[in-house]
C-alpha cells in the first residue's frame, strides 16, 4: 500500500484491491444511498454481507454465508466484472489438495539402493495428475507447488504437492476426487497420503439465475448499455450460495482488471452506472 497507493489517473482508480473488491463495495453502499435517499422501500428485506476472508476460501464465513443463504430468495455478488458487457451467470468450483510421499532416506552415492525416493514417486505421481486435464469437460488440474528433499546426496524420504482443481459440475468434482484419493504408489517402498477436497461447489447456470440475469439485462439496457451472460474460470462466495439452490447472479462489482496484481484497475466512470443497476434490479426483485 505504501508501494502503490490509491491513485486517480486518466479515468483509473489504482491501488490494492481496488477492483477486488473495494470497488466491489462502493456500489453496494451508493446502491443502498440512493435507495434511502429516495426513500425507496424493496419488497423484501435486504441483508448486505461483507467479509474478509473469500480470498483464503472463506474459513470463517462460510457457515454465515450459507446460513444467510438459505434465508434468501436472491443473491447477488459484488465481485468485479472484466468488462462493462457481462454479469457472471455460472463459475467453476474449486478443489484444493495436497499430496504427501513418504520414502526412505540413503546416501545417494555409497547406498542408493536401500532408499526409496520420495521425490522420484512424487515426479510419477505429477504425470498421472497432470493426465487428468480435461478442457473439453471443463476440468483443470494443477500441480502449483512442490518441495522435498534435504541434500543432493541423501535419496528423499518425503516430497508435497499442493494441487489445483477447477471443474463445471459437482460430478466431475467427485470423479477428479476420487482419482486423486485413489492414487496408488509405483516406487516400491513408498507411501501416499492424499488430504483435501472440493472447496467451492461450483456455481451451475440455473433456469432461475438466467431469469435474474435477463432483469438485470433490461434494466441495463434501459440504463443505456448491453450486458451479456460469462462464465467464470474463478470462484467467489456465489458459488456457496449458488449450491444451495438460491438463483444467484454475480459479477455486479466494477468494471476493471488486473485483479491481486500491480496492474490492478478499476474504471471510474462506469461507477454509477453498475451502481444505479444494482439499485434497479434490488427494487425490481
Amino acid at each position: 500500500a505504501q508501494k502503490r497507493p490509491f491513485t486517480v489517473e486518466n479515468g483509473h482508480a489504482t491501488g490494492p484491491g481496488v477492483h477486488d473488491m473495494k470497488a466491489g463495495t462502493l456500489i453496494g453502499l451508493f446502491a443502498l444511498k440512493a435507495l434511502n435517499h429516495f426513500r425507496m422501500k424493496p419488497n423484501h428485506k435486504l441483508v448486505w454481507l461483507l467479509t474478509s476472508d473469500e480470498e483464503i476460501g472463506s474459513p470463517t464465513s462460510r457457515q454465515i454465508i450459507e446460513r444467510e443463504g438459505r434465508k434468501s430468495r436472491y443473491c447477488l455478488v459484488l465481485e468485479g466484472a472484466h468488462n462493462q458487457s457481462v454479469l457472471t451467470t455460472a463459475r467453476k468450483g474449486i478443489g484444493r489438495f495436497q499430496l504427501t510421499v513418504t520414502g526412505r532416506a540413503a546416501h545417494a552415492g555409497v547406498e542408493p539402493q536401500r532408499g526409496a525416493s520420495a521425490i522420484e514417486e512424487l515426479a510419477r505421481k505429477i504425470q498421472l495428475l497432470h493426465a487428468l486435464n480435461d478442457f473439453e469437460r471443463g476440468i483443470t488440474v494443477n500441480v502449483g507447488v512442490i518441495s522435498g528433499g534435504e541434500r543432493p546426496n541423501i535419496i528423499a524420504d518425503h516430497a508435497v504437492a499442493d494441487i489445483d482443481v477447477r471443474v463445471d459440475s459437482m460430478a466431475d468434482g467427485e470423479w477428479v476426487s476420487q482419482k486423486i484419493f485413489g492414487l496408488q504408489p509405483q516406487t516400491p517402498g513408498c507411501r501416499l497420503q492424499v488430504t483435501g477436497g472440493i472447496t467451492r461447489p461450483p456455481f451451475e447456470a440455473s433456469s432461475a439465475g438466467l431469469a435474474l440475469f435477463e432483469k438485470a439485462q433490461a434494466i441495463a439496457k434501459d440504463l443505456g448499455f448491453q450486458v451479456k451472460r460469462y462464465k467464470s474460470g474463478g470462484g467467489s462466495d456465489g458459488n456457496l450460495v449458488a449450491a444451495l439452490g438460491v438463483p444467484t447472479l454475480d459479477g455486479l462489482g466494477s468494471l476493471g482488471g488486473g485483479a491481486h496484481a500491480l496492474t490492478e484497475h478499476t474504471v471510474i466512470e462506469a461507477l454509477p452506472l453498475r451502481a444505479a443497476l444494482l439499485a434497479e434490479l434490488l427494487m425490481q426483485l
